[in-house]
């Protein structure tokens, strides 16, 4: 073992995503997901609307693709693309003011020739490549002026590199002819190598020899001849776009400039040939866009090219961020070209919105129904249920008077086990289990005991006892087109999901029946009602809803029998004798009669009623009420985001009564 004794240096990690990065936290994604559903969404819709908006402490895509585009608004307001232009042009003025300056100085040269050269100099073509061709044969005088022209060919060779190969416009700075003799040469070898592979070949050992001689070209560092054609492929298509996007006279300039390039024709045969190869190669590369510059900020020909590059990476990133096309998924983004663009923490966001698109279908949250269709699992309706519990339970505990709930003395006798407490449990601690589990989270937290110990809620344990009573729980949900547009279709979802999770997980020996009541009423399981759209009849059935309960009732006589009605307005229709549903608003008598009728039968067979009145409709308010008094029920007006914990306090509330009034189902 080689151990290092000089100072440490530390940074953040960049090999990839963070291996001590905690695992995604789905609860946010299912109860998001879970309410959209609800709401009326497809399970499907809702992922993507979720993914769309992100997380509480990430961006989500539209954030992304609207930093994508603003992105490139700011590439294209910032710069233009004459930088090579102007800078030739700036040379060529550079070369022919030193001349003339080096003409008036010299007292020696035959006064004819000096006019001549004076005159040739004044009568350039205003064009500044018709100018620089026309100077290609002049006999310079001025050692600067003779330089300065030099510097443009010199500068055109390498922005046309620069075009094709990022990074040689600096690489060649101050380039000798051996330096030009090896770009000419890497280029002959890379059109034979690209003309290969063009006609079928095999080519792994000509492009392993290729890089062997020339690698040092390439610090993209590909690795195959097909990484090495894309690289090529995608510079290649850009500085095609770099031309289209110049006006008419720029390119006519450039062209005819680019021929000048190092003084060789040879090196932009070469250069044509090999576009010419790339074209046939990567047909699908964009080699017809252009682009609008309006910025101030000149750009060179390999600059330009660059940019034209982070153009059609940003506009891949939209493709990929916008999840257009069947069968997308996030894992198709391009980390690393995001971070690129947008910096590592884009990168980040958009990785962990993948890993929770990928936890949500392989985790077993979304699966794919007989038609096709995707649908929340049980898994996830049972993880939705407990957060909407734990939802309600937190209101419920805050609500004044609520230790009452916790039906601490709704117990029957005990078996002499115990187990760790969980939310809804009523039955007596397990004091010595209890003190024991404290001691020894204290010893393994490295405490110490006899300096006295804390509880937690890890610690607690119950004892198991066998209950007194069962209950028969008819929840009555009105589904009526109010309930939709005055927006309680949700909330009244989610408090029918959460007492279902309390019934189903801590309350097994207890029955529950979900029954919607519209224009007309039926008995739906939790996945019916959680995927119910929002109905646009008209119609408050109450009348066939207690008709239903009663029938479900009926099924367990033993039990004690619970009704809950959670309604936001007066019965406005009743079922006659043919089984139709008959409305009428305002409501009938006959409306008003056979629903009280149906009332007073389930309050003589000894139900506890409990009305939810949502609203504050005078004409409901005063129809609760006087159905409560009826039967000895209570009225609750709750507010909508107490509605749940509302229902499952008196749920709580009827356990109570009926274990201490031993099962008779009477009201204390």
């Amino acid at each position: 073992m080689v151990l290092h004794n000089g100072p440490s240096r530390y940074g953040r990690y960049a090999g990839g995503p963070d291996p001590l990065a905690p695992p995604v936290d789905l609860a946010e994604a299912l109860e998001t997901i879970g309410e959209d559903v609800m709401d009326g969404y497809s399970p499907r819709r809702a992922l993507r609307e979720f993914l769309r908006r992100g997380t509480r402490n990430g961006e989500g895509l539209d954030e992304l693709a609207s930093r994508v585009q603003q992105r490139r608004r700011e590439l294209l307001g910032r710069h233009r693309l004459d930088g090579t232009l102007q800078e030739v042009k700036k040379l060529l003025d550079t070369a022919v003011l030193e001349e003339r300056k080096q003409l008036a100085r010299d007292a020696m040269m035959d006064s004819t020739d000096r006019v001549f050269r004076e005159m040739q100099l004044q009568n350039l073509p205003a064009s500044t490549a018709a100018a620089v061709n026309d100077l290609s044969s002049y006999d310079w005088q001025s050692g600067t002026a003779r330089e300065a022209y030099e510097r443009i060919k010199d500068l055109l060779g390498r922005e046309v590199l620069d075009q094709r190969f990022a990074g040689m416009k600096k690489a060649l700075e101050s380039a000798t002819d051996e330096d030009r003799a090896a770009v000419s040469e890497m280029l002959g070898d890379l059109n034979e190598l690209l003309e290969r592979h063009r006609r079928g070949k095999r080519t792994e050992a000509d492009f392993q020899q290729f890089m062997d001689r020339h690698g040092h070209f390439f610090p993209e560092n590909p690795q195959s001849v097909e990484e090495l054609i894309d690289a090529l492929a995608q510079r290649a298509a850009a500085a095609q776009r770099l031309l289209q996007s110049m006006s008419p006279e720029q390119r006519e300039e450039l062209m005819r400039l680019s021929a000048q390039a190092f003084g060789s024709a040879e090196l932009m045969a070469r250069l044509e040939q090999m576009d010419a190869s790339l074209r046939a190669l990567r047909p699908g590369e964009n080699w017809s866009g252009s682009e609008q510059f309006e910025g101030q900020d000149g750009l060179g020909l390999g600059d330009g090219t660059g940019v034209l590059q982070d153009l059609a990476e940003l506009d891949g990133l939209a493709e990929q961020l916008s999840q257009s096309h069947n069968g997308a998924h996030l894992d198709d983004v391009d980390l690393e070209a995001l971070a690129r663009q947008l910096g590592e923490s884009a990168a980040v966001s958009a990785r962990t919105l993948a890993e929770i698109e990928r936890a949500m279908h392989d985790g077993g949250y979304l699966r794919r129904g007989a038609d096709g269709e995707l649908r929340l699992s049980p898994q996830a309706v049972r993880r939705l249920g407990k957060s909407l519990l734990r939802d309600a339970a937190k209101q419920l505990s805050g609500r004044q008077g609520s230790r009452d709930t916790r039906m601490s003395g709704a117990v029957g006798e005990q078996t002499g086990s115990s187990r760790e407490w969980q939310f809804g449990d009523t039955e007596p601690w397990d004091v010595t289990g209890t003190i024991t589990n404290a001691i020894r989270r204290t010893i393994a937290d490295g405490g110490d005991p006899s300096q006295g110990v804390q509880l937690t809620v890890g610690d607690i344990e119950v004892t198991e006892t066998e209950a007194r009573t069962q209950a028969a729980v008819a929840l009555l949900v009105d589904v009526s087109f109010s309930m939709a547009a005055e927006g309680r279709w949700l909330p009244m979802k989610r408090t029918a999901l959460a007492l279902h999770q309390l019934v189903s997980t801590r309350f097994r020996g207890d029955k529950l029946a979900l029954i919607t009541f519209g224009r007309y009423a039926q008995s739906m399981d939790i996945g019916e009602l959680r995927a119910l759209p929002a109905l646009r009849e008209q119609g408050t059935n109450l009348h066939h809803g207690l008709l239903l309960a009663g029938r479900f009732f009926r099924r367990h006589p033993s039990m004690t029998h619970v009704l809950l009605i959670v309604t936001d307005g007066e019965p406005t229709a009743h079922l006659v004798a043919d089984g139709e549903a008959l409305f009428s608003w305002p409501p009938a008598e006959e409306t008003i009669r056979v629903t009280v009728a149906e009332l007073d039968r389930l309050g003589r067979a000894g139900t506890q009623a409990t009305f939810f009145r949502l609203g504050d409709d005078p004409g409901l308010e005063r129809f609760v009420q006087g159905m409560a008094r009826r039967i000895g029920g209570r009225v609750v007006a709750p507010a909508l985001e107490d509605l749940g914990s509302a229902v499952v306090g008196e749920y709580f509330r009827s356990r109570f009564e009926a274990n201490h009034d031993g099962g008779t189902g009477r009201i204390l």
